[in-house]
């Protein structure tokens, strides 16, 4: 008892271990870029971590932690990051601190120096970070992207200095070869002389940038046009006379994205529009659905049906496929030249399913009913057979037809306790990304849009399209409309859940 109780002790200190070893090099990351809430926000957790599980008691608190911890990461701190960058300018050109920015546009405007001679170098790197070797009559210098070159002893190797100079190290040629790209793209930072750059990787020619920063003014001049950009409190460089410099950097900008969305011409139609759309498609899908599921559970609800069991088998099947094969598997069935329903059923008929604006809208909504109806059709086999048979009994004997049985006694008893599944399942369908996404990819795309959105776009297919898709991404605005879609969904859910209370109550 006491070697297992110490092996199981010895267990718990090695992952704990492991667990603050990983915390440490966390915290020192943090602060290293001075991300201080962060920063405390690890140090608390880590320390509550070893407060729970170092201790004989708090053992509810040990079972909960993990799931805590789960919640906090990757639900807590991804709404309130979402929230966060809804109010900012985050997006293409827009991704750093000012400080970030300002070295990126000195370091594009940067030329080489009229008339500079190209001096010997060697391309040498240390724990991954390449550098530029430069031994001139003052000594080994050394320098990388991040810096600048400075002097370094050499502490052995080859009679450059190259080997052992500050612990860095000559790369060879098949290694130049193999990081050609990240090595004609470095760029060493010379104190008061700009920067050195290679193209060969054998020498290397002074740069200095065409631009000027002046950090008591924060203002970039431009010394041949005497031009003065100037911070105009959207996170860029701008002249007066409307040129701005690239890139900016991420400000606050209130609730400018929403406004934005909700105001602007060019956004606003094609938001709308794919608003409206969202509501019919998971308002279709979960009425089709429901209505599907529900009279295929009515009919194989008789147990005097033969083969009743391989009915039900088949119609789960649906329901058993992964949703994007099945997304998959219906859009080659879909295909307007060589798809099955064209070329087979159809006899060699061109029907562009996919292409053409309306029907790509009814086959999208198609094959999500196809993938829907067996999880309605279980649910509403489930509650049907929940209903006492002595209500039905005792409407029968009243005179009651099956209609009418139907409609007065099991479908409001239905309805009571389905009510949260068809919340859930129209949340699902208005966020339903996956068949949208394999199916059609939103498209076709309307030509008339300023933006990238398609007909069968639904919300959430549109923010990865500003996000992600586009070639100018806006990640506070696709932000901005995640939290418009949560203020929906949440709205819908709450009026939902108030209808089942009701109906529960009746």
């Amino acid at each position: 008892m006491a070697r297992s109780l110490s092996g199981g002790v010895a267990a718990k200190l090695a992952v704990l271990g492991v667990v603050d070893a990983f915390a440490v090099y966390g915290l020192v990351a943090l602060g290293g870029r001075r991300s201080w809430w962060l920063f405390a926000a690890m140090l608390a957790g880590t320390v509550a971590i070893n407060v729970i599980y170092l201790g004989s008691r708090r053992v509810p608190a040990k079972y909960l932690a993990p799931g805590v911890i789960l919640l906090l990461v990757y639900q807590v701190y991804v709404v309130l990051y979402t929230g966060y960058a809804a109010f900012t300018n985050y997006g293409d050109g827009h991704n750093g601190t000012k400080q970030d920015a300002v070295a990126a546009i000195l370091a594009a405007s940067e030329t080489r120096v009229p008339g500079s001679v190209a001096q010997p170098i060697r391309v040498v790197e240390r724990g991954g970070e390449l550098g530029f070797l430069v031994n001139g009559p003052g000594g080994a210098r050394v320098g990388s992207a991040v810096r600048p070159l400075e002097p370094v002893a050499a502490t052995g190797g080859d009679a450059s200095g190259g080997v052992g100079a500050g612990g860095w190290r000559t790369l060879t040629y098949s290694e130049i070869v193999a990081r050609q790209a990240e090595i004609t793209a470095l760029r060493v930072p010379v104190p008061g002389e700009g920067s050195l750059r290679t193209s060969d990787a054998v020498t290397a020619a002074p740069y200095r940038s065409t631009l000027s920063y002046d950090g008591r003014a924060d203002t970039v001049t431009d010394p041949r046009t005497g031009v003065v950009y100037r911070d105009d409190g959207h996170g860029r460089f701008a002249a007066p006379g409307g040129a701005v410099l690239s890139p900016g950097w991420k400000v606050f900008v209130g609730f400018e994205n929403f406004l934005t969305v909700l105001t602007d011409p060019g956004i606003r139609a094609p938001f709308l529009g794919v608003l409206v759309w969202t509501f019919a498609f998971a308002a279709l899908s979960v009425g089709l659905t429901f209505a599907i599921g529900l009279g295929l559970a009515l009919v194989l609800g008789r147990p005097e049906l033969r083969g009743l069991r391989a009915y039900r088998s088949l119609l789960v099947l649906p329901y058993a496929f992964p949703a994007f094969m099945a997304a998959l598997l219906w859009q080659g069935l879909l295909n307007p030249d060589h798809g099955f329903l064209n070329a087979v059923l159809l006899g060699g008929g061109h029907v562009p399913w996919l292409t053409d604006p309306w029907l790509a809208k009814l086959s999208v909504l198609a094959v999500n009913v196809w993938i829907g109806f067996p999880y309605m059709f279980l649910i509403c086999t489930g509650a049907l057979q929940a209903i006492p048979p002595a209500l039905t009994e005792a409407a029968q004997i009243d005179g009651a037809g099956p209609w009418r049985v139907l409609r007065e006694i099991k479908l409001p008893i239905l309805l009571a306790s389905v009510t949260p599944v068809l919340v859930a399942t129209f949340a699902f369908n208005f966020n339903n990304f996956n068949v949208i996404y394999m199916l059609t990819g939103g498209g076709p795309r309307d030509p008339r849009s300023p933006v990238d959105v398609g007909s069968t776009d639904l919300l959430i297919s549109l923010v990865y399209k500003l996000a992600f898709g586009g070639s100018a991404r806006n990640y506070g605005l696709a932000c901005a409309v995640s939290i418009l879609i949560f203020a929906v969904i949440a709205a819908i859910s709450l009026v939902g859940f108030r209808r089942a209370r009701r109906l529960e109550a009746n």
